[in-house]
C-alpha cells in the first residue's frame, strides 16, 4: 500500500514560493486525456514555454517584413542576434560574457573545444571520461584520438565506479588523476551524470588535473539550468552545453560554449575557423584573411541561425528573471520530497534509487534501478495509465526529473505512487 499523504504534497505546491513558474509553460495532457501529466522528463527534453511561440513568431515576421533587410532593419538584428543571449548564457554557467558563446549543437561544440585543447605528445596523449558517460562523449572522444592516430582503447582513459557501486567517488577520481596524470592530456567529464544524476566535484577535479598539467573541459549538458555553476572562478579550461534539457529551449536546440579567459588572447590556440569567427567590426570588409577577435565568439564559424536562437532567447530571459540560487533551493525541495516519495514506493519492491543521497551531489535528478523489470516497459505504463513522464535508460533504470521552473510536489507524489502500482502490478 502507498500511504504517503497526497494533500501533503498538494498543500507544499501551495506554499512554495516558486511554483507559479509552472503558469509559463506548456503542460502536455495525459495520454488519456484527462489532465495535465506529471512531466519528470526535463532531463531528457524540457517543456515548452508559453512566450516561445510568441518570440519565434516576431522574427517569422521580421523576415516576412523585411527579407534580407531584416539582418539589419528589426527592433533586433540578425546580424548581431547573438549578443544578445551572450550575457545571460554566461550568467547561467558563471561566466564572464566574452568567455562565452552560444552556438552549434552540443558534440559540435566538443569536438570544436577538442580541435584547440586536445594537444596529445607521444608521452601524454589520453583523454579521462567516466566510464557510464553519456554515449556521444564517448564516441567523440575516440574519434578525436583516432585523427591523432591513437588506439581509442589506448588513449580514452575511463574511470569506473567501485564493484557494488553505481557512482564514481571523487576521492577515484582524484587518486587517477595523481597515478596517471603524466599520461592525461585532457580531462572531458560530464558535470551531472545522465545516467545516474551524480553531479561531479567540478572545482576539486578542476584543480587536480591543471596542478598535474592536464586542460580539463567539462560537459554542462545535464548541469546547465539544473546546479549552480561558477566556470570562472573554478578555473576551468572550456566548458560546453546543450539547450534543449533544463534550459526549455526546444528539440535539437542551439549549444553553448564556454573558454577560459586566460586563453582568448593567445594566438597559438589552433582553432577551425568560419566568417562568424572574424571581428564583427571588419566582417563586411569581406577580408580573406581572419582578423581574430580575443572572446569566445573566435571560436563560431557561421552566421547563426535565428529561427533557432529565438526560443533560446526566451528561455535565458526566464532564468534571468528567476535566477538560478532561487531555483536551486527549489530543486532541492522538490528532489527531497521526491527522494522521501520513492522510499515509501519501493519499500516492498526489487528496485533502488541510485543516486547520490546527499542533495550537494545531485542535481534535479533520481535514478531508479529496476530489478526483475523492464524499464522501458514500466516507464511506458506509468505514462500512458498514469499520466507521469518520464525517460528510461538502458538497461534498467527509470530517471525522474522534477525540474523546478515547471515541476510540483504532487507531480512528485504522483510519479512515486505511480511507480509503485505498477511495479507491485508486474509481480
Amino acid at each position: 500500500m502507498f500511504d504517503l499523504n497526497e494533500a501533503e504534497a498538494l498543500n507544499l505546491d501551495e506554499t512554495d514560493p516558486l511554483g507559479s513558474n509552472r503558469s509559463k509553460f506548456l503542460i502536455p495532457p495525459t495520454p488519456r486525456g484527462d489532465g495535465e501529466a506529471a512531466y519528470l522528463a526535463g532531463n531528457s527534453l524540457g517543456l515548452q514555454p508559453r512566450q516561445t511561440r510568441v518570440d519565434l513568431q516576431a522574427e517569422l515576421d521580421d523576415w516576412a517584413t523585411y527579407g534580407v533587410g531584416g539582418h539589419t532593419k528589426p527592433r533586433k538584428p540578425w546580424v548581431s542576434y547573438h549578443e544578445g543571449l551572450r550575457d545571460p548564457a554566461a550568467r547561467l554557467v558563471g561566466a564572464l560574457p566574452e568567455e562565452t558563446v552560444v552556438m552549434n549543437t552540443l558534440t559540435v561544440n566538443l569536438h570544436l573545444m577538442m580541435v584547440s585543447f586536445y594537444k596529445p605528445t607521444a608521452d601524454r596523449f589520453r583523454i579521462l571520461i567516466e566510464d557510464g558517460t553519456f554515449p556521444s562523449d564517448s564516441y567523440a572522444v575516440r574519434s578525436q584520438a583516432e585523427f591523432h592516430g591513437y588506439d581509442p582503447d589506448d588513449a580514452v582513459l575511463r574511470v569506473k565506479p567501485r564493484e557494488g557501486e553505481a557512482v564514481v567517488r571523487t576521492q577515484d577520481v582524484l587518486d587517477l588523476i595523481e597515478r596517471e596524470g603524466d599520461t592525461i592530456a585532457l580531462i572531458m567529464l560530464g558535470a551531472v551524470n545522465y545516467y545516474t544524476g551524480e553531479l561531479m566535484d567540478i572545482p576539486a577535479i578542476t584543480a587536480a588535473g591543471r596542478a598535474a598539467g592536464i586542460v580539463v573541459g567539462w560537459d554542462l549538458a545535464h548541469a546547465v539550468g539544473n546546479v549552480e555553476l561558477k566556470m570562472h572562478d573554478w578555473d576551468v579550461d572550456w566548458a560546453a552545453w546543450c539547450s534543449y534539457k533544463y534550459l526549455n529551449s526546444g528539440p535539437g536546440a542551439i549549444a553553448g560554449a564556454f573558454v577560459h579567459q586566460r586563453h582568448l588572447a593567445d594566438e597559438n590556440i589552433v582553432k577551425f575557423s568560419g566568417w562568424w569567427s572574424t571581428n564583427a567590426a571588419t566582417r563586411f570588409e569581406m577580408k580573406p584573411v581572419l582578423d581574430l577577435v580575443h572572446t569566445a565568439d573566435a571560436w563560431q564559424l557561421s552566421n547563426p541561425p535565428i529561427m533557432a536562437m529565438a526560443p533560446v532567447e526566451t528561455s535565458l530571459k526566464i532564468f534571468d528573471e528567476v535566477g538560478m540560487p532561487a531555483l536551486r533551493q527549489r530543486s532541492l525541495r522538490l528532489t527531497g520530497y521526491l527522494e522521501k516519495a520513492l522510499a515509501v514506493a519501493l519499500a516492498d519492491v526489487p528496485a533502488r534509487v541510485i543516486t547520490p543521497s546527499d542533495p550537494e551531489q545531485r542535481g534535479a535528478q533520481l535514478s531508479v534501478q529496476i530489478i526483475g523489470a523492464d524499464a522501458e516497459h514500466v516507464s511506458t505504463r506509468m505514462r500512458d495509465e498514469y499520466g507521469v513522464f518520464t525517460d528510461a535508460r538502458q538497461p534498467d533504470v527509470i530517471r525522474f526529473a522534477p525540474a523546478p521552473l515547471y515541476c510540483t510536489f504532487h507531480d512528485c507524489w504522483r510519479a512515486a505512487h505511480a511507480l509503485h502500482e505498477v511495479l507491485n502490478s508486474e509481480g
